[in-house]
C-alpha cells in the first residue's frame, strides 16, 4: 500500500465532500466504483498487466485498486488516495481530475461578517446564525455581550483598514494641509483655539483653555506602561483609553530576564514584579504536527523553559502602572475615543469623544503618542498600503477550570503547537500557558498575509477555537468554566531598512503594534516592546528636552532590529497566500524543519532567537544547516515568497550584513566616545547628538545586546547617555 495523494478541501462540511466522490466524481478509467463509508475505492482487475491472453481465476481478482476516503479534523475536510498493488494506467489523469473537480466543487471560501444594526437586536441575536459556538460559549463569559461586540468592533475596523489602504480615514491633519501621504480635504473642524465646551472633561466652558500636556497618549494597553515611564521623568502625561481603563483582552508571558528591563528602568520594584506574576512554569514545548511528513521531516519537542515562561496578571499590571501614572502626575481618560489630531507648529490638539456621555473632549500636547495597535487609523493613514505587511488573527480564552486532572500539568506550557496541517487556507497554530491557580490561558491563531479579499476573521477563527479545542486538549466543552476572552490583531511589517516605514509625523510617533513593532516567531508587541523600552525611553526623552518633534527626527525613534528584519522570511513561510493550495503538510515540514534543528542545538540558541538576539554568525549558520537537511527548503520559500519579495528579503538581509560589519568595526569602542563626547556635544548640537545615540542603540539592540544605557534607572541620576 502506497499514500499517492493528499489534498485539505476548505469546507467543514465533510459529508458534502464525501457525497460528491461518491456520486458526483466522473473518473475517465476502467476502474469499478465501489461506496465505502468514508469514501470510493476504484479496483482495476489485473492491475497494470497488459497481457490480455491469461484467463485464469486469478485474473479476475482485482490486484490494483485505489482507496479514496475522507476526513475531518480542525473544521476542515482532508482527502488521501492509497494504491495497492500495481501502478494504474492514467493514475497521474484519475488524481487531476479528483483535485481539479474538489476546487471547482470547493473552491477557497472568505466569509465576511454580517452587517448587523444593535439598535433593533442584541449581538448575540446578530451573530447565532453565522457563529452558533461563538455565541454560545460568550454567553457563559462574564461581561461576554461586551466582549463579543468588542470582537465584532475590531474585526470591522480591521477589514475597513485592510480594503481601503489608499483612502484610509483621515484622522491627522495638519497647518501645512498635509499628513503622511494624504492630503487634507476640506473639512469643517473644530479651531484649536477655540474648544468645545464638554461637562464630563477639564474644559468647563468655553472660554477655558484647553488642558495642556508634555505628551498624550492612545491606547491604554501598551501605552500606559510608556506612559508611566515617562511621567515618572517628570512629564505632563495624558491617557487615552477607549475601554473602561484596566480592562484586557489579552494576556501577557514574558521571561524574568526580559522584564528586568522595566526593574532597571525603575518602573516596578522586584517586589512588584513578583506580585503581579499569576503563573511560572518550568519548562516550554514547542511541536508541530507532523503525522503526513515524511521520517527526515519529522522533529523532537524544542524545550524553550525561559521563552515566554513567566505569566502575567495583564489587568493587575496595567491597574499597577496607572496607578504609578497619577501618582506621578498624569491624568487617564477612559472610555473616551479618539477622533482626530490636528498638529501645529507648537502642539498638537486632539479632539476625542467621551463614549458614555457622547461629550467632546480636547487637550493640546508637546507629542502624539500612538499606542492603538493594528486598529489605529493614524498607522494607516501615515503608510497607506504599506501599513501592515502581516498579521496573526489571535484569539482564545482564559478558562478557570473544569479540564479533568491528567490533561495539562501546570507547570509546563505549550509556546508553538499545531495538531494538524493546513486548513481552509491556514496553518493553526496552538499557545497554552498556565495562570493562576487552575486557570489556563489558550491562544489559538495563524501567520496570516495581509490581503483585501481575506483580511483575516476573528469570527471565524472563535468559531474554530470552540469548535476544535477538544482535538487539541481532552475537555468537555460543557464543564469548562470561561473567565473572559483574549483575542487581536497582532501585525507585523516586512522590513528591508531602518527607514521603509513610516512611525512618526510632526509632533507624532507611534510605539507597539501601531508601530509593527514585532517579533517574527511569536508575533508579541509587548514583549518587543518591553525588550525595546530602555531605548525608545531614552530617545524619547532626548527628543522632548531639545524640542526635535519634527517627523524627520523622530523617525529615528524606532525599534528597528536588521536582525529581527532579517528573520520576516521564516514568517513569510508560514503563510498561505490567499487563494492558493498547498500540500497540507507543507508548513508543518517547514516549522518541523527549523525547529528540529534548535532542539539539538544548546538551549541558549533557541532562547535568543526566539528572543530577537541571534547575532549574524548564528543565522548563518542555522539557515545553511536548515537548507542541508532539507534541500526542499529553499524552493517552497522561493514559492510561497515569490521573486519580488526574495529580492526585498535580500535587502534586509544585506542591511543585516552591512550591522554586523558596523557591530565589528565600531562596537567596541563607539558607545563609549559616545558617553564622552555626551556633555560637550549635547546641548551645543542636539540633533547630531540624537542621531549618534541613535546609532549607538543600532550598534546594541540591532545585535541582541543590551546598550549599557539600560542597565540602570533613568530617574536616579544614572541617565548614562542621556545627561550629566
Amino acid at each position: 500500500m502506497r499514500e499517492i495523494c493528499y489534498l485539505e478541501v476548505p469546507t467543514p462540511d465533510t459529508a458534502a465532500v464525501r457525497v460528491w466522490l461518491q456520486q458526483e466524481f466522473e473518473h475517465l478509467s476502467l476502474g469499478e466504483k465501489i461506496i465505502t463509508s468514508d469514501g470510493i475505492r476504484l479496483q482495476f482487475r489485473g492491475g497494470g498487466n497488459t497481457n490480455n491472453t491469461d484467463t485464469s481465476e486469478t485474473a479476475k481478482i482485482p490486484q490494483t485498486e485505489l482507496s479514496i476516503f475522507v476526513w475531518s479534523v480542525q473544521r476542515t475536510t482532508y482527502v488521501k488516495v492509497f494504491r495497492w498493488g500495481d501502478r494504474v494506467p492514467g493514475e497521474k489523469q484519475i488524481l487531476q481530475q479528483l483535485n481539479s473537480g474538489l476546487r471547482r466543487q470547493f473552491p477557497q471560501e472568505y466569509p465576511e461578517p454580517p452587517k448587523i444594526d444593535l439598535s433593533q437586536q442584541s449581538i448575540f441575536e446578530a451573530l447565532a446564525p453565522y457563529y452558533p459556538e461563538t455565541v454560545r460559549f460568550f454567553q457563559k463569559m462574564p461581561n461576554g455581550e461586551s466582549d463579543l461586540n468588542r470582537v465584532y468592533w475590531w474585526e470591522q475596523r480591521w477589514r475597513e483598514s485592510v480594503r481601503n489602504p489608499q483612502q484610509p480615514r483621515q484622522v491627522v491633519f495638519s497647518d501645512s494641509g498635509e499628513t503622511g501621504r494624504i492630503p487634507n480635504p476640506q473639512s469643517p473642524i473644530p479651531n484649536p483655539q477655540s474648544p468645545i465646551p464638554n461637562p464630563q472633561s477639564p474644559i468647563p466652558n468655553p472660554q477655558s483653555p484647553i488642558p495642556s500636556y508634555d505628551l498624550i497618549y492612545v491606547g491604554g494597553a501598551l501605552g500606559v506602561i510608556h506612559a508611566a515611564v515617562m511621567a515618572k521623568l517628570g512629564y505632563r502625561v495624558l491617557l487615552l483609553e477607549r475601554l473602561p481603563f484596566g480592562r484586557m483582552n489579552r494576556e501577557w508571558n514574558i521571561s524574568r530576564d526580559e522584564f528586568q528591563s522595566l526593574i532597571n528602568l525603575g518602573l516596578f520594584t522586584p517586589a512588584e514584579f513578583e506580585s503581579i506574576i499569576a503563573a511560572e512554569y518550568v519548562d516550554g514545548f514547542n511541536k508541530f504536527f507532523d503525522g503526513n511528513n515524511p521520517p527526515k521531516l519529522k522533529a523532537q519537542i524544542l524545550h524553550t523553559p525561559t521563552v515566554l515562561n513567566v505569566g502575567l496578571d495583564s489587568e493587575k499590571l496595567l491597574r499597577l502602572c496607572g496607578e504609578k501614572l497619577l501618582a506621578s502626575g498624569g491624568e487617564i481618560w477612559d472610555e473616551t475615543e479618539f477622533i482626530r489630531a490636528d498638529v501645529g507648529k507648537k502642539e498638537v490638539v486632539v479632539s476625542a469623544k467621551h463614549l458614555p456621555s457622547q461629550s467632546p473632549r480636547q487637550a493640546a500636547g508637546r507629542l502624539l503618542v500612538d499606542a492603538m495597535g493594528t486598529a489605529s487609523p493614524i498607522a494607516w493613514q501615515l503608510n497607506g498600503d504599506r501599513a501592515f505587511d502581516s498579521v496573526c488573527p489571535t484569539v482564545g480564552a482564559v478558562i478557570a477550570s473544569g479540564f479533568e486532572p491528567g490533561v495539562w500539568d501546570s507547570q509546563y506550557g505549550d509556546v508553538l503547537n499545531s495538531h494538524g496541517d493546513i486548513s481552509r487556507g491556514r496553518q493553526l497554530i496552538w499557545e497554552l500557558f498556565p495562570a493562576e491557580g487552575e486557570e489556563i490561558t489558550i491562544y489559538l491563531f495563524h501567520y496570516h498575509q495581509v490581503h483585501p479579499d481575506n483580511p483575516g476573521s476573528l469570527l471565524e477563527m472563535y468559531e474554530d477555537f470552540f469548535t476544535i479545542l477538544p482535538e487539541y486538549r481532552r475537555c468537555d466543552m460543557e464543564k469548562l468554566v470561561w473567565k473572559k476572552p483574549t483575542f487581536g490583531y497582532i501585525p507585523g511589517h516586512f522590513s528591508v531598512g531602518g527607514s521603509d516605514r513610516t512611525v512618526a509625523y510632526d509632533r507624532l510617533i507611534g510605539i507597539g503594534d501601531a508601530a509593527s513593532l514585532q517579533s517574527p516567531l511569536v508575533f508579541t508587541g509587548f514583549g518587543s516592546l518591553v525588550r525595546n523600552l530602555g531605548r525608545l525611553t531614552a530617545l524619547l526623552d532626548t527628543a522632548l528636552k531639545h524640542d526635535l518633534l519634527k517627523a524627520r527626527q523622530l523617525n529615528q525613534i524606532r525599534a528597528y532590529q536588521s536582525n529581527v528584519s532579517v528573520a520576516w522570511l521564516f514568517s513569510k513561510g508560514m503563510m498561505v497566500p490567499t487563494g492558493r493550495y498547498l500540500p497540507p503538510q507543507r508548513i508543518n515540514s517547514m516549522l518541523n524543519t527549523f525547529f528540529g534543528l534548535l532542539a539539538t542545538e544548546p538551549p541558549e540558541v533557541a532562547d535568543t532567537f526566539i528572543k530577537d538576539r541571534v547575532d549574524w554568525l548564528t543565522f548563518n549558520r542555522l539557515a545553511l544547516i536548515a537548507a542541508w537537511q532539507n534541500p526542499s527548503l529553499l524552493p517552497w520559500i522561493w514559492e510561497l515568497a515569490g521573486p519580488k519579495d526574495i529580492l526585498r528579503w535580500l535587502g534586509s538581509y544585506f542591511s543585516f550584513t552591512l550591522n554586523a560589519v558596523y557591530l565589528w568595526l565600531l562596537g567596541g569602542w563607539f558607545p563609549g566616545l559616545i558617553q564622552r563626547l555626551q556633555p560637550w556635544l549635547e546641548d551645543r548640537y542636539p540633533a547630531l547628538w540624537l542621531w549618534l545615540l541613535t546609532q549607538s542603540y543600532a550598534l546594541s539592540a540591532e545585535q541582541g545586546r543590551r546598550p549599557k544605557s539600560q542597565e540602570r534607572s533613568p530617574w536616579r541620576g544614572e541617565r548614562l547617555l542621556i545627561k550629566n
